[in-house]
């Protein structure tokens, strides 16, 4: 049976990693993310191709999107790559990956015979319904935050290619785990059981309220979006969500009950204090560099309900949140493992925390990918002009083989950030390199002149100019490593040789 074929955009995100490890079986996945499929810890799949790369970067996405189509094209596009913080703050992130991220995304698609394009949106992109109302398929998407407006674009921006593919928009309630990775439930539950001032206090009535959707019910989710993907009309617009929302008072009353089995009492802060009282304490927090995670722009949000009405899309696509996985259900087992696996658990949520943006070490990747041909042919003229008389006996062609090897090796170290696979490959040189007569002088000469030739051609680049420390970081401390590793094997190779020679000079003087 020949498997459809599905483009993934934000593959190493929180929702992407889920859903791979529920659709590779059924699917041909080419994912698309800014971090390696090892630095994500992603699975490893036949079926699963990554591409790391940034979708802001047109000329990269687009050599990506050529080399899916010389294996076959894909069905359908499923985007969820996105930029979102909780600062508040216009970072331009907003605008270069959630609207010129997915324009490159949409013109690509478009050309490439997309049948399917799902569109991954937010039930934040609204603005909050009136009390006593609830938010639904047919609500605008207009929020004022930042984020909001960027997915009001977006929406718009998929819409416009209907007479190319079928565009679907969803929207997705607020994501958790069991091991939380939805940073303001992560600093409520922080708060909430640590000893600090502040941990029994809540806004205004704590009735503000969201809705919740685990990641297990998301991936169904989709997972049925995908199944059925012939069935959708084209603009049409799904929430993924429980019906409702929970309350901050909700989640703190469970959260106290399960840790001390007694009721706690908040202290409630009147509503008009919050937002002077946020204030002074983000002022404070500029003032010694370390700004809370609340920020005054949430102050107007206090007391505010965002409602859902989901039945629509519970109708269409024949899904529904599970009950046992409902947020206030689900809180023992986050808070089980905040006790059982602390370290774990900060981990996961410190990284859910920080702010999305493109990698230095992905900039520098592109930057030595551009300059390849320009860093192989400098290179061989470096070695040229240099006193390695063992390297004049090698062929011009097996020099440009050789540095285009290494230099492949050294591009997967930055884009990865894993230097053992360089290392590797040094260790393997230096073996063979040894047995051809090379003195190991010359092999870790030519090493290191790789560094001066990538920091002299990545100099005459203006973009490299904010790149000097992931230069040193990412080129110049992995090539150090490499000719450690070539130190290490003629050292470890001449000491057997001499074991050896040992051995067999005492055989002999027996012998005699």
């Amino acid at each position: 049976m020949t498997l459809p074929r599905l483009i993934l955009t934000g593959a190493s995100g929180f929702v992407g990693r889920h859903l791979l490890e529920e659709i590779c079986d059924d699917w041909i996945v080419y994912g698309i993310a800014r971090r390696s499929q090892a630095r994500c810890g992603a699975r490893t799949h036949p079926n699963l191709t990554w591409f790391q790369v940034d979708i802001g970067d047109r000329g990269a996405l687009t050599g990506v999107f050529g080399k899916i189509l010389e294996q076959g094209g894909a069905d359908a596009v499923l985007h969820l790559a996105a930029h979102y913080d909780f600062t508040g703050e216009d970072d331009p992130e907003y605008f270069r990956t959630n609207v010129d991220g997915l324009r490159n995304t949409l013109d690509l698609s478009a050309g490439a015979g997309i049948r399917q394009f799902f569109f991954s949106s937010s039930v934040a992109a609204c603005e909050l319904p009136r009390p006593g109302r609830a938010l639904d398929e047919t609500s605008p998407p207009d929020g004022r935050h930042i984020y909001a407006q960027t997915k009001r674009i977006g929406e718009a921006m998929v819409g416009g290619y209907r007479d190319r593919f079928t565009p679907v928009v969803v929207r997705f309630a607020a994501m958790f785990s069991d091991w939380c990775e939805y940073p303001p439930l992560y600093m409520f539950l922080e708060t909430w059981l640590s000893s600090a001032w502040n941990r029994h206090l809540l806004g205004g009535r704590g009735q503000s309220a969201i809705p919740y959707l685990h990641i297990s019910d998301a991936v169904a989710f989709l997972t049925r979006l995908l199944e059925r993907r012939g069935d959708w009309k084209p603009s049409e617009v799904l929430i993924a969500s429980p019906d409702g929302a929970t309350s901050h008072r909700g989640l703190f009353d469970a959260t106290m009950f399960h840790e001390s089995r007694v009721p706690v009492r908040p202290f409630l802060v009147p509503k008009a204090l919050c937002g002077p009282g946020m204030l002074a304490r983000d002022l404070a927090g500029r003032l010694t560099g370390e700004r809370p995670f609340e920020r005054p722009w949430m102050a107007e949000y206090i007391d505010t309900v965002m409602a859902i009405d989901a039945s629509r899309t519970r109708e269409r696509l024949g899904w529904a949140p599970r009950a046992r996985l409902e947020v206030i259900r689900r809180l023992p087992f986050l808070l089980e493992n905040r006790s059982m696996y602390p370290l774990d658990w900060h981990r996961l949520n410190r990284a859910a925390m920080k702010r999305v943006r493109v990698p230095q070490n992905l900039r520098l990747y592109q930057l030595l990918d551009r300059h390849q041909s320009e860093l192989v042919e400098e290179y061989s003229r470096a070695l040229e002009g240099a006193h390695l008389p063992s390297y004049a006996h090698v062929s011009p062609e097996d020099h440009a083989w050789h540095h285009k090897m290494i230099l492949r090796q050294l591009m997967n170290a930055v884009r990865t950030q894993d230097r053992h696979v360089l290392a590797a490959y040094c260790r393997d040189l230096a073996e063979r390199r040894r047995v051809q007569g090379f003195r190991v002088e010359e092999l870790c000469g030519a090493v290191e002149a790789l560094n001066g030739v990538c920091a002299r051609v990545l100099a005459r680049d203006p973009e490299s100019a904010p790149l000097q420390a992931e230069i040193l970081d990412n080129v110049t401390t992995p090539l150090k490593w490499a000719v450690d590793r070539i130190q290490e094997t003629y050292e470890t190779l001449d000491a057997a040789e001499a074991r050896r020679r040992r051995s067999a000079e005492s055989v002999s003087a027996h012998v005699r």
